[in-house]
């Protein structure tokens, strides 16, 4: 403790009004010459708060023409990436656990179509491939306004009203009386299901923003899309002989447990994270000119429309890195689907297996998916010693993920020659299941490779880039399995399989053009160079709030040195004080400053 004279009672009172909105606000005043006399007004009221209080903002505002916007403060607790490791871990569980829901559904009936066809009279094999490629026509239509959705109002309302439309829809599947209706209500089971497939890259992009962490994240995350679908058909395909709508209800009880996670997740997204704060001061300061950034621009629903809802769709014919991302995992993922017409042909057609047995065989799959996650984690550490050590090649930004899909890539070819060519009666059945592992680590290395890719090249649009290939993969993941019966009829197992093996051969290519050619794409990209510009303009701003805390904060411990100082010469003329705490540096200044006083 220390002792002052006197203070003005005016300034008192500019501290006292102020003194609550300081604990959450650092106003920075950039107004014009007409509104000066206030600036300097507000300046001072802000310092003396200052002096009171000495914390440090979490976030600030600042003047636009006649409004007062909202922003974040470099250390700000309500933003998302300075969030605490256990409030990170709860978001990405509740994104991944969705994405399993996601995923488990798209592939469930597969077990269950010989029932549906014999309770349906549907004989038509085009018809029974259509309760799975509707779903993933959903994955097509949800994309495309999930994903815009969630840059423009925030990601947890358009995740929960989907995942609770996504619980009734999959509840009155097990309840329905034709198979039209089962077929319609699929296909808005598949909508409702694209909505974390579109949002939760974006989310984990909200949540972290070193890249190392991010991929990790996101690894998780495409492992479970791999992993959730080959769950589907050895559940189906033991739980339907007993009856199949046990199959949507067993999906019904893995999405209501999974409910409480999603209604519990905070809000994440920045934008709409500010937007809240600033309809909380307007209300606490009653002051209607109080905006955030997302406040200042055009909403209505034709602005909405064009700008947002038609971004993923630009981003496909004007960005070559989203257009190729989205060709080479197209296929990769057709091919995925594919599996689910191939597999009983071959375990059930040729080793004669029952549905839920052939249905285990999926799940070197999901091994391999793990196993790539393994490989991903080794290859991250691998890179970060690389670049202590000063490497050259590992300054560039396309060698931080692309690399694995150069390895995936040929794997993913050698493991459609595998199934193909070992699918024999005269070969024992362990062999061609063996390579779902390959065709599994494959498969994840590409994905995760190529899509991380993509939310680091584009990180505030990450949810479009990831909505457009999201929404380019499952038009060819609802297409080619239509006409797999009909190209295995005519090739046969070996030949099918080397088609596909021929074009994923030519498509593989496609990492490898990105490292030689990656960084002069960006370069003449418009959606990069935007985002390039705001991180700059952002960093600017923070050191430029830093250096301005700096300087204050050494104002401040001067003045409370005069302070003392003007104390101590007058304190025995005039008893009257105020007591005022201080920090440790402060009385070592004070104690400094009396000493030198006493010498004197």
């Amino acid at each position: 403790m220390t002792m002052v004279k006197h203070q003005d009672s005016n300034d008192v009172k500019s501290v006292e009004k102020l003194a609550p909105l300081n604990d959450e606000l650092n106003m920075t005043s950039l107004n014009d010459s007409m509104n000066a006399s206030r600036s300097q007004d507000d300046s001072s009221a802000v310092e003396a708060a200052h002096a009171r209080y000495r914390y440090s903002s979490s976030h600030r505002l600042h003047q636009v023409a006649s409004k007062t916007v909202v922003s974040f403060g470099p250390d700000d607790p309500d933003y998302p990436v300075n969030w605490s490791m256990k409030k990170k871990a709860f978001i990405s569980v509740a994104g991944i656990m969705q994405v399993m829901n996601s995923t488990i559904g798209s592939s469930l009936p597969s077990g269950a179509i010989p029932y549906i066809a014999h309770d349906f009279h549907v004989t038509s094999h085009e018809g029974l491939v259509l309760p799975i490629s509707l779903y993933i026509v959903g994955y097509v239509v949800g994309p495309l306004f999930f994903g815009p959705i969630s840059e423009a109002y925030g990601r947890k309302v358009p995740q929960l009203i989907a995942f609770l439309l996504f619980n009734i829809f999959t509840m009155s599947c097990a309840l329905t009386t034709s198979f039209t209706s089962l077929l319609i209500l699929r296909l808005f089971c598949g909508i409702m299901a694209s909505a974390p497939i579109a949002i939760v890259g974006g989310l984990l992009a909200d949540i972290e923003t070193d890249p190392t962490r991010r991929g990790r994240v996101m690894a998780y995350f495409m492992a479970t899309t791999t992993f959730g679908p080959v769950v589907g058909p050895w559940v189906s395909g033991f739980v339907s002989p007993i009856n199949w709508r046990l199959t949507f209800w067993i999906g019904l009880i893995i999405a209501v447990l999974t409910l409480p996670f999603v209604a519990l997740m905070p809000e994440t997204y920045a934008p709409v994270i500010l937007q809240q704060r600033a309809r909380r001061l307007r209300k606490e300061m009653g002051n209607a000119s109080i905006l955030a950034p997302l406040d200042l621009e055009n909403r209505n629903l034709k602005a909405t429309l064009v700008v947002n809802l038609t971004r993923p769709i630009r981003m496909i014919f004007h960005e070559s890195i989203v257009s190729l991302t989205c060709l080479y995992t197209s296929l990769a993922y057709a091919i995925f689907y594919l599996y689910f017409q191939a597999y009983p042909m071959v375990f059930q057609g040729i080793y004669g297996m029952s549905a839920g047995v052939a249905g285990l065989c999926f799940l070197p799959i999901g091994l391999g998916s793990f196993i790539s996650c393994g490989i991903f984690l080794w290859y991250d550490g691998f890179l970060a010693r690389a670049k202590a050590r000063g490497a050259e090649w590992a300054q560039i930004e396309e060698y931080r993920r692309l690399p694995l899909a150069c390895v995936g890539g040929p794997l993913y070819v050698v493991s459609l020659f595998w199934l193909g060519w070992t699918a024999s009666a005269n070969i024992h059945w362990v062999a061609p299941m063996l390579s779902g592992v390959v065709f599994g680590i494959a498969y994840m290395l590409i994905f995760m490779a190529m899509l991380n890719y993509l939310s680091d090249a584009y990180a505030a649009f990450a949810a479009s880039a990831q909505s457009a290939a999201s929404c380019s993969r499952s038009i060819f993941g609802a297409v080619l399995p239509l006409a797999a019966k009909s190209m295995f009829d005519r090739l046969g197992i070996h030949w099918g399989c080397s088609v596909l093996a021929f074009v994923s051969l030519g498509l593989c290519v496609i990492p490898f053009a990105f490292i030689r050619y990656g960084s002069d794409i960006r370069k003449n990209s418009t959606f990069s160079q935007y985002l390039l510009q705001m991180r700059e303009a952002e960093q600017r701003e923070n050191e430029a709030r830093k250096h301005d805390i700096e300087l204050q904060a050494q104002a401040q411990a001067e003045a409370r040195v005069q302070a003392v100082a003007r104390a101590h010469m007058s304190i025995k003329a005039d008893p009257a004080i105020i007591v005022i705490q201080t920090d440790e540096k402060d009385l070592e200044h004070m104690a400094t400053c009396l000493r030198d006083s006493s010498s004197r």
